[in-house]
């Protein structure tokens, strides 16, 4: 192959200069921020060079000052920093990214300040945006200096030439585009420096007040902090939220530098947890709303700031970039949220039990997709359930949680509202004896009620899995715990709730030779005519069960509800059931001996009631269940209007 040419790729600047200006940042505003980053930047080389001793003047105190001239159309930033001297300005300023910081830090390694903030040397360009003119008034710290003045248009073209400055440090002055005035406004400055330079450790001025708070509390050492400004920091971001629940406070320099404050807010119902709300910082300076990429998909939810000069961002510091100091982070984010979690649950369990009900969305949610989280929390996640430590004869009931929580087995702790809370591993040794591998669990408190209070009348415990995250979450327990059968409370009845004493084989009609419990059964089979539904006759214990209950058997309901959920779509009600009647109940036993007549196939007034009983104890059993549609309600508000008219006619 035969080389033709050889040599140095070149670039124009005529041509690069308008990408600077109008691509590299994709929010104009921006500018600011990198202006007054610059201007900060001088500052803490200005204390570094001292601390070294090649500079021993007064530093003064560091400030920012800005100027707006509405008339002149000007905004100037000066910094009393270190300042440029001409072969500077020629080296740094004319040769568009060479970052001054970097060989700043490379020069004075082991006493550079952490908190130089440019890297790129593309900041100061960035005032191109909204600027038809750019000036550089600067004065170096350097003894016998000449000051400079550098000013450009916005072309490949400068003039550089001497200054009349006396103080040390810059000034840059834009001369504003017309239709970028909105930068010569006072108010429009200030919400600027609240957005990206609140927090900066220097303070900003403009016309003798300080605008910025300076003061970073990520950066303290959390001995230093009180639980007040944890909260007054989460108030100032966050205004008109409820105030969190927990915090955790990150502070790490190896092997990599990360300061923050995360924290648990108050989950709202429509939360949505694919959208990150902890700000990102870099030096103290605001860069972003989102930083998804650095924290744990469910750790979204979260609030709070991410500080971390190690975190890649791209020129314009509006997207990360993805590297393997970015996942290093976020597992190191996601332990400290574990640690500080088992740390609560151990020190204090009231507060991790008030807390639960927000957390506990977070715990699982990583349970579920972070191995090394799960393993960490898995000891810590609790469940509300129907046990209760009984009190001692000398303890009232309101004092068996205190009494409980500081014997030695802190099997758990009741919440605010007198509801208990336990661990997996707390139920199945405390159930062993009972139902040994086996847990009963609901999902809707409400529509299973009856259920629930069907297995506490028999001392069966029944935890209450019934957050939206539950659906998922009884899967992975099932995965994790291979060896416990889970059960919901309306998909079987359990042994011990059926009299087994019953009279269920006794014949009832000797001309069929038919039990009571194969009456009930076909009376309910010839009454609904639905061959999806299958009728089972069982004498229940409790009193207070009700005539017939609907059971969803575990395997078809999971597999409708992961159709559905597929489907993306709400779960119809199955339509293969079983109708659990209970033939110890009163309505029962006396609906069996009105229905006689029909059984035997004479049209009758009281078989024809009957009937109707037999629909309507159906569809109160639907209705426990949430299992109706609008035809079903309206067929039973009419049912009930006929049954109702019945019985008043016969009263009569």
């Amino acid at each position: 192959m035969t080389v033709l040419e050889q040599g140095t790729i070149t670039i124009h600047t005529e041509n690069i200069f308008p990408i600077i200006k109008k691509s590299l940042y994709t929010d104009h505003e921006v500018f600011f921020r990198e202006l007054v980053s610059n201007g900060v930047d001088a500052i803490s080389k200005l204390k570094t060079i001292a601390r070294t001793g090649e500079y021993s003047g007064e530093t003064g105190e560091p400030e920012i000052i800005v100027e707006v001239d509405k008339d002149n159309k000007t905004l100037s930033i000066t910094d009393n920093g270190i300042g440029l001297t001409a072969d500077e300005i020629k080296k740094y300023i004319n040769q568009v990214a060479f970052s001054s910081a970097e060989e700043f830090i490379e020069k004075y390694q082991s006493n550079a300040d952490n908190a130089i903030i440019g890297h790129f040397g593309l900041g100061f360009y960035s005032s191109f945006m909204v600027a038809r003119q750019v000036e550089i008034d600067t004065l170096s710290y350097q003894e016998g200096a000449q000051a400079v003045h550098w000013t450009c248009d916005g072309s490949p073209e400068f003039k550089l030439e001497d200054s009349n400055r006396t103080q040390r440090g810059t000034t840059i002055t834009l001369t504003l585009m017309d239709d970028e005035l909105e930068y010569s406004e006072a108010s429009r400055i200030r919400q600027l420096v609240k957005t990206y330079c609140d927090f900066m450790p220097v303070s900003i001025k403009m016309d003798g007040e300080t605008l910025n708070r300076q003061k970073a509390p990520w950066r303290e050492s959390p001995s230093n902090l009180t639980d007040d400004d944890y909260l007054d920091l989460y108030r100032y971001l966050y205004p008109f939220q409820e105030d969190p629940l927990l915090w955790v406070h990150l502070n790490t320099d190896y092997p990599f530098i990360v300061n923050g404050i995360l924290y648990f807010p108050k989950l709202k119902p429509d939360v949505d947890v694919s959208q990150g709300n902890i700000k990102l910082f870099c030096n103290q300076v605001f860069v972003s709303e989102h930083c998804e990429e650095i924290i744990p998909k469910f750790l979204l939810p979260l609030r709070g700031v991410i500080d971390s000069t190690d975190i890649p961002l791209n020129i314009s510091r509006s997207a990360l970039q993805s590297n393997r100091t970015v996942r290093k982070i976020a597992d190191y984010v996601a332990k400290k949220v574990g640690d500080r979690l088992k740390e609560v649950y151990r020190d204090d369990r009231k507060e991790y039990i008030r807390c639960w009900q927000d957390i506990g969305t977070f715990v699982k949610f990583g349970s579920l997709n972070d191995e090394k989280f799960k393993k960490q929390v898995e000891d810590i996640l609790v469940f509300r359930t129907t046990y209760k430590p009984e009190p001692t004869d000398s303890q009232k009931p309101e004092e068996a949680d205190d009494a409980w929580e500081s014997s030695e087995n802190t099997a758990g702790s009741f919440d605010e509202q007198g509801n208990y809370y336990t661990t997996l591993n707390e139920y199945l040794e405390r159930n062993k004896e009972r139902h040994e591998n086996s847990v009963f669990y609901c999902t809707e408190e409400a529509a299973q009620a009856t259920y629930i209070e069907l297995h506490k009348s028999q001392g069966l415990e029944v935890l209450f899995l019934d957050s939206f995250i539950d659906t998922h979450f009884i899967s992975f327990l099932e995965r994790e715990h291979s060896d416990v059968k889970f059960q919901r409370v309306d998909s079987e009845i359990n042994d011990e709730l059926i009299d087994k004493d019953s009279n269920k084989t006794e014949i009832v009609d000797p001309k069929t030779n038919k039990t009571r419990s194969e009456q009930i059964k076909e009376l309910f089979e010839k009454s609904l005519n639905k061959p999806s539904v299958n009728i089972r006759t069982e004498a229940l214990k409790s009193e207070d069960t009700p005539p017939a209950m609907v059971l969803l058997p575990e395997a078809m309901r999971r597999l409708q509800d992961m159709t559905a959920l597929m489907q993306q779509q709400k779960a119809d009600f199955p339509d293969n059931h079983v109708l659990l009647v209970n033939t110890s109940h009163p309505l029962i036993q006396n609906l069996a001996n009105l229905s006689q007549g029909s059984i035997e196939g004479a049209e009758s007034p009281s078989a024809e009631l009957a009937d109707m009983i037999c629909h309507h104890v159906y569809d109160l059993a639907l209705m426990a269940q949430k299992g109706f549609d609008a035809n079903g309600m309206k067929s039973f508000v009419e049912r009930s209007n006929h049954v109702l008219t019945e019985l008043t006619q016969r009263a009569v």
